[in-house]
């Protein structure tokens, strides 16, 4: 299996790896942790067959921009964070408005909560495509909103999304490789490649860019997986019970969905914060205690990096946080205290804070991976009450005749 092969050759560099892939497959699955590893290491790997997959729907991808004068990218938890991953970059491409809005607040609000101009693309994202709001939220605006179209890009070719509209001439599907349709209860795979792949549509016209993009960013994470396991497992067994992920613009995206990836996968043991480096100072510095640890996801632009350098210099300054763990290209050497980690991303300025968000989703999940592990939780199912699930349990739709006839 590609899988074995990818963990057999990290495993000859990472004890971490060697440690964990020694235990027998049935070992694995007993202590829960036998899908979550193979997905987060596979990630570079299937990057690239997704880029492959995107420019082959290219055609049917400039159809369903074309014209437009709107996008909104939509999901539900991870599947909204990839939406904001792309967000800012689309928009500057496409030049047009683009919104991320989360599935809940279009099923809830409709119309109502979609900007004005017409006719708009609503790219939906998901990785199973069968959670309630997906596919209520799909049916509600083909009913009130015949001026939309809609792109479906979801993991899973068999869920309701994928099926339930498929002869609708509004509606698009592409489907990615069943490996990012991930088995374990936290989206890993399925996170990177939803967003790659919407990444892809403020591309269309530079498909060559794309796919040099894409094999920097594999190469980049690969690199990462191949030498900084042992620092994710050695911050990971530190005695901190919060953290904090700071982001700017696209990797604010990213942030988010590495603050959701710990609280998932230690079952809300470890609390955690996403912000941004300036929004920090307005209330949420207050979270940072002794028992925290701050997560910076440095960004290559120098107007951002200098902002972001002056408020990790303020907090090294204040003495808050237990430590640092800053991932970026070039990071100053100044920054880091004795206490603190780096992950060192070379390439990573040469493809842009717009493109980082999957090799900072990749940190954000070996983070949360170890420290699972510490908890005594399985990374594959940690939520061992069952409080939250792989797929959102089903819940009423409700329908109010009244709102299609506009009265």
């Amino acid at each position: 299996m590609i899988e074995t092969d990818i963990l057999e050759s990290l495993a000859e560099h990472q004890p971490q790896v060697r440690q964990l892939i020694r235990a027998t497959v049935a070992e694995q699955h007993e202590r829960g942790y036998y899908h979550t590893l193979r997905e987060i290491c596979q990630q570079p790997s299937t990057w690239l067959d997704t880029c492959e997959l995107m420019l082959r729907s290219r055609a049917g991808l400039i159809r369903s921009l074309a014209g437009i004068k709107t996008l909104v990218l939509t999901g539900s938890g991870s599947s909204e964070y990839a939406g904001a991953c792309v967000r800012l970059v689309l928009q500057n491409e496409l030049g047009i408005p683009t919104e991320s809005i989360g599935g809940g607040t279009l099923l809830t609000y409709g119309g109502q909560a979609l900007g004005p101009l017409r006719p708009g693309l609503v790219v939906s994202l998901a990785r199973s495509g069968d959670s309630p709001e997906s596919v209520g939220t799909l049916s509600l605006l083909l009913e009130s909103e015949p001026e939309l179209r809609h792109l479906i890009l979801t993991c899973n070719a068999q869920g309701s999304l994928a099926r339930s509209h498929r002869e609708d001439a509004r509606v698009e599907v592409v489907t990615l490789d069943a490996r990012t349709n991930d088995c374990s209860l936290v989206m890993t795979s399925s996170f990177t490649n939803l967003v790659l792949a919407a990444r892809f549509l403020g591309c269309l016209d530079n498909p060559g860019g794309y796919r040099d993009v894409c094999n920097k960013l594999s190469e980049i994470a690969s690199n990462m997986l191949q030498t900084s396991f042992g620092i994710f497992a050695d911050l990971a067994q530190r005695n901190f019970q919060r953290v904090v992920f700071l982001g700017n613009g696209s990797r604010f995206g990213s942030a988010r969905e590495a603050a959701l990836k710990m609280l998932e996968m230690t079952a809300g043991r470890v609390s955690t914060v996403s912000e941004t480096y300036l929004g920090l100072r307005h209330g949420p510095m207050s979270f940072l205690g002794e028992d925290s640890l701050i997560v910076c996801f440095l960004s290559s632009d120098a107007r951002r990096r200098a902002y972001e350098t002056d408020l990790l210099r303020e907090l090294d300054r204040k003495g808050l946080g237990m430590a640092k763990l800053v991932i970026g290209d070039q990071v100053p050497l100044e920054l880091i205290r004795k206490q603190d980690a780096v992950i060192e991303c070379n390439g990573l300025r040469d493809v842009g804070d717009e493109n980082a968000p999957v090799v900072d989703a990749v940190a954000g999940q070996l983070l949360a991976f170890f420290r699972c592990l510490k908890e005594g939780l399985r990374p594959d199912s940690p939520s061992e009450t069952g409080v939250i699930q792989r797929v959102v349990e089903s819940f009423t739709l409700h329908d109010f005749p009244w709102e299609r006839d506009g009265t």
